[in-house]
């Protein structure tokens, strides 16, 4: 299966995967966000290490079942032949209504297919009151007229 735009990337096939990554992950469809990584793909999310699109989806699944409401920027940082570096921020409620804005930094490794084959994130969360919200589109795809993070001051 390939997964276009694939590597070496260009700057414009650099920002495309990453686009391409948060629409997906803001459709919160773990199965169709696994279907971009390598079936083998390893991942270091935080202090969890993963491998394999089973456990992408089951990680996922249970990310999502307690980030309510959750949007996701990504924005570029950084790229060179098959890796790309991305910094992002999302926004999300627990169970019990208190909002967080998590900031992290995602390094990625494709193979010659254009999946990914590795993931490695670092995560912060920091509660925000729902005051300071910046991300208020409808759930789904970020609008092409919305600030990116750069434009956000995130």
């Amino acid at each position: 299966m390939s997964r276009p735009p694939l590597p070496p990337f260009t700057l414009e096939t650099a920002a495309q995967k990453v686009r391409m990554a948060e629409d997906a992950w803001n459709t919160r469809d773990p199965a169709r966000v696994a279907l971009a990584y390598t079936p083998d793909s390893r991942w270091r999310n935080r202090v969890e290490f993963l491998q394999g699109r089973p456990a992408i989806e089951a990680f996922l699944i249970r990310k999502w079942s307690r980030e309510l409401d959750y949007r996701l920027i990504k924005e570029l940082w950084a790229f060179h032949d098959n890796r790309i570096a991305v910094r992002f921020a999302y926004e999300w409620h627990d169970d019990s209504g208190q909002w967080f804005r998590s900031y992290g930094n995602e390094n990625w490794q494709f193979d010659a297919e254009g999946l990914m084959q590795l993931r490695i994130a670092s995560i912060n969360d920091a509660p925000i009151a729902a005051g300071e919200r910046k991300y208020m589109w409808p759930q789904g795809r970020r609008p092409g007229d919305h600030p990116s993070l750069g434009e956000l001051g995130l």
